[in-house]
């Protein structure tokens, strides 16, 4: 094999590979003589058929077994002798080859760049934790009664209000022509509840027992029926009755209803349910977080293969979107290619993140077990109630969608390793102030900011 380098720009090489013609022939000729030992021609003892005609009969179908294993062969070897890790696979371009003559081919590659993570210990962090208090507890537990409330029949001529629970009939007509789903009998409506379309409730305010009133609303314009969006509408609505709602109990009987012993048990499971979730806020805050630090305060380059693979999908994720909701790139708040240039910016800033979290990871020898990922995918499962066979199948079926539930085992990994070692300080907040999204903060940060430099 001969190599001669000729790009060495940034991460990318390119080299021309030669692989003298004897040596293929060699390569041939022993391929050849491996399916001849076994094989039984006509007129011939096994494994004594001459090379010729084997070669006139299986020659030209085995060149180019021979053609892709020497390729894969002196890719690797060519390498390994240049000390090159690739970060993806190798771009092969046969640029000569024929039965007798060398092979040529161009081996482009990508590499890895090398990563120097900085001293963990050095990054400072702020872990939010929520100032948990009994009434958040009882007003959770004042919302569960609610979801059990029960209704009795309001007193003769009483007028519903928001809170009722009405029971309609009611046929629903566009361009007047009633439309698929749109009419019911004896149907439980409570009012205020969002239920219906907007302006339908409002619309039964005052209504009593046996009365009857015509509905005029508006189908949103994202309406989940497409000959419906937008469209006016029409309802013919008869009251049937009109029913009140009983005070909601919060008691033993409430925890009874929900498969616990008392009121206290109920109030336990709503407490650590809620410290769970919101324990779940503060490290995804935390992890944002200490990414954010790790992006700013690591620069190497990155892979432009991997950089246009990340951005390609982050686009299509985009396109579809827009697709959903009827938009088209132009309805975008930017110039498509500004638009682009930020997007690209996000895939840069994903893959560097992803290759410095993976250098920790192999430096550190952090693994993934068996365990963990058997874990991952019985919670996977049991997100299918009576499927979880079949399920468990498609995962030990393929490899690759069990890679993508090791990805973020992974990471999570490496970032509690990373948090191990960062000075991480707490600071006690409200709920409100911990479930705030990040990017309004961040944007109200920027105000003040501007304000004082004012």
């Amino acid at each position: 094999m001969q190599l001669t380098e000729t790009l060495s720009e940034g991460l990318k090489r390119e080299f021309k590979v030669t692989v003298p013609a004897d040596d293929m022939e060699g390569r041939l000729t022993n391929r050849l003589s491996e399916i001849g030992r076994n094989l039984q021609l006509p007129g011939f003892r096994p494994g004594k058929a001459p090379m010729t005609l084997l070669r006139k009969t299986y020659g030209r179908s085995v060149l180019g077994e021979v053609l892709e294993q020497t390729v894969n062969e002196t890719t690797t070897q060519a390498l390994e002798q240049q000390e090159l890790t690739p970060a993806m696979q190798p771009k092969i371009e046969i640029t000569k080859f024929d039965e007798g003559s060398d092979l040529e081919f161009t081996l482009s590659v990508e590499l890895m760049p090398a990563i120097e993570p900085i001293d963990f210990a050095g990054v400072k962090l702020e872990r939010l934790a929520v100032e948990f208090e009994d009434a958040e507890v009882d007003t959770r537990v004042q919302q569960l009664a609610e979801q059990f409330k029960t209704f009795e029949d309001a007193a003769d001529g009483q007028e519903a209000q928001n809170g009722d629970s009405v029971v309609i009939d009611f046929i629903g007509r566009v361009d007047g022509e009633p439309f698929e789903g749109g009419s019911a009998e004896d149907f439980s409506l409570e009012l205020g509840g969002g239920a219906f379309i907007p302006g339908f409730e409002e619309q039964l305010i005052g209504a009593k027992k046996d009365e009857a009133r015509t509905v005029s609303v508006s189908f949103p314009e994202d309406y989940g029926v497409d000959e419906l969006k937008g469209k006016p509408a029409e309802f013919e609505v008869t009251v049937k009755g009109v029913k009140v709602p009983l005070p909601t109990a919060v008691d033993d009987s409430l925890a009874e209803k929900l498969g616990l012993e008392n009121l206290d048990a109920l109030k336990a499971a709503v407490r650590e349910q809620s410290e769970r979730e919101y324990a779940d806020v503060a490290r995804a805050r935390l992890k944002r977080a200490l990414l954010d630090v790790l992006a700013d305060q690591h620069s190497f380059e990155v892979p432009p293969g991997m950089v246009d693979m990340e951005f390609q999908q982050i686009w299509e994720q985009v396109e579809r979107d827009l697709e959903r909701q009827e938009k088209t790139i132009a309805d975008l708040d930017k110039p498509e290619e500004e638009a682009r240039a930020e997007y690209r910016e996000i895939a840069e800033r994903r893959v560097r993140l992803g290759l410095l979290l993976s250098e920790v990871g192999r430096l550190n020898n952090l693994e993934v077990t068996q365990d963990e990922v058997n874990r991952a995918v019985a919670e996977q499962a049991s997100r299918f109630p009576g499927q979880e066979r079949q399920i468990f199948e498609f995962y030990q079926n393929n490899p690759e969608m069990r890679a993508q539930l090791q990805a973020p085992l992974m990471e999570d990994k490496v970032v509690d390793f990373i948090l191990e070692m960062a000075d991480i300080s707490e600071r006690k907040v409200s709920v409100e102030e911990l479930m705030r999204d990040p990017d309004e903060e961040d944007e109200e940060a920027g105000e003040t900011g501007d304000k004082s430099a004012e």
